[in-house]
C-alpha cells in the first residue's frame, strides 16, 4: 500500500533516482528524463512522494510524540475513504494526513486512486477467490486433505496444483476483464504521477555521495 511506500522510501531511493533525472545531460525542467523500466519508474514515484510528504511533515512541524507524527503522516480517525473488495475486505483511508496531501499532488484526485489502486492490488486474490469457489478446486482440496500427512505422492495424485494451474489464467483474465475500467484509471493516473515526479525532482541536485556507493 502506499502507506508502506511513505515508510521505507528514503534518502538513498532519493539519491538515485535523481541521479537517474541528471543524467539526461541538457534536459531542462521542462523536459525531463523518464526512467524505462517499470521499477525504475516506481522508485521514481516513490521517491517524490518522500519528498513531498517530508516538506509537509516539516511545514507542520510534525516533530514530539510518534503518535502526532503517525497522525501527521496518515491523518487522523474517522478515516474517510474506504472501499470493499469483491473478497469481502474493506479497506480504509484518510484524507488529511501528509500523505494523502502528496497523493492529492501526484495523482491529482486522492479519491480515484485510493479505489483504482487498492482494487489492481487486489485483483489475483480476487481471482484466487474465484478459483476456490470452483467445483474442480474444491473437489481436488477435498482430495488433498484426505492424504496423510507427509504423503508426496497422495497430495501430487489429488491433482490440487494441476487444477489450479489450469484455472488461475483463466480466472485472472476474468477479474482484469471485470475490471478494466479501474485499471484504466490506474494506468492513467500513475502516468500522470509519473510525468509530476520527474519535473518535481529534476531541478533537485543530486547529493555528493562520499565513499562506496549503498548497496
Amino acid at each position: 500500500m502506499s502507506a508502506v511506500w511513505a515508510r521505507v522510501a528514503g534518502g538513498t531511493v532519493v539519491a538515485a533516482v535523481l541521479t537517474v533525472l541528471s543524467a539526461g545531460g541538457c534536459s531542462g525542467p521542462s523536459q525531463p528524463v523518464l526512467p524505462r523500466s517499470q521499477e525504475a519508474r516506481s522508485e521514481l514515484i516513490k521517491a517524490a512522494q518522500q519528498v513531498l510528504v517530508d516538506r509537509c511533515m516539516n511545514a507542520r512541524g510534525a516533530t514530539g510524540k510518534p503518535a502526532s507524527q503517525e497522525d501527521a503522516l496518515f491523518g487522523t480517525d474517522p478515516a474517510e475513504l474506504e472501499i470493499t473488495l469483491a473478497t469481502g475486505y474493506t479497506v480504509r483511508t484518510h484524507t488529511d494526513g501528509c500523505l494523502a496531501q502528496a497523493h492529492r499532488r501526484l495523482y491529482g484526485d486522492q479519491a480515484r486512486w485510493f479505489r483504482a489502486e487498492v482494487t489492481v492490488n487486489n485483483l489475483r486474490p480476487e481471482a484466487q477467490a474465484r478459483i476456490e469457489d470452483d467445483p474442480r478446486y474444491r473437489a481436488a482440496l477435498a482430495r488433498r486433505a484426505a492424504c496423510p500427512d507427509k504423503d508426496t505422492r497422495c497430495a501430487r495424485e489429488s491433482g490440487l496444483d494441476d487444477v489450479r494451474a489450469r484455472l488461475e489464467p483463466a480466472r485472472l483474465a476474468e477479474v482484469r476483464t471485470a475490471h478494466r475500467d479501474d485499471i484504466a484509471t490506474y494506468d492513467q493516473l500513475r502516468d500522470r504521477a509519473l510525468h509530476q515526479a520527474a519535473r518535481l525532482l529534476a531541478g533537485r541536485p543530486t547529493p555528493s555521495r562520499k565513499g562506496p556507493a549503498p548497496s
